[in-house]
């Protein structure tokens, strides 16, 4: 198991993104239990990449609830097709959203969340079983560099789902 993250000296995503996948490869290697590969993932992307809030929301029946994160507190459950989180997992697909307050339905658990990232995750039967969300307090902050990176992080924990 990797014991700390060596964060690159750039503010090029690309760069961050390559540099961070092995290591998290290594973070997570040999872990079998996801809540706890969840919560390592989560503390390694914030550390490097700083944002409002990162973390995870598990399907759970038909609606999104919280787990591991780094930031604060979170709003809980998420019903599906809701806000950015239930529109990811509706759609089985990335979505990047610019400017949060123009997102038809968004869900507000902080003032501070600018723009949005989310991740469809999905487990072993193929159908989305968490999707990886991540809040930055600044405005059009995500791109096709992130979108790319964090789906492939993302896959990491794939296997650790039901």
């Amino acid at each position: 198991m990797a014991e700390h993250i060596v964060i690159p000296d750039t503010t090029d995503r690309a760069a961050l993104y390559n540099a961070l996948q092995p290591q998290m490869r290594a973070l997570l290697a040999g872990e079998q239990d996801a809540i706890a590969a969840m919560a390592n993932f989560c503390a390694a992307v914030q550390q490097v990449f700083g944002w409002h809030w990162a973390g995870f929301y598990r399907v759970v029946g038909r609606q999104l609830v919280l787990g591991p994160f780094q930031g604060p507190v979170a709003c809980t459950p998420i019903a599906y097709g809701k806000g950015v989180c239930g529109a990811a997992w509706a759609r089985s697909e990335v979505i990047a959203v610019a400017d949060v307050d123009a997102f038809p339905g968004h869900i507000a658990c902080s003032a501070a969340s600018k723009s949005e990232l989310v991740v469809p995750l999905r487990g072993r039967g193929g159908e989305v079983a968490a999707v990886f969300d991540v809040d930055s307090s600044e405005p059009d902050d995500f791109g096709p560099e992130d979108e790319k990176g964090m789906a492939a992080l993302c896959r990491l924990i794939e296997p650790l789902l039901p």
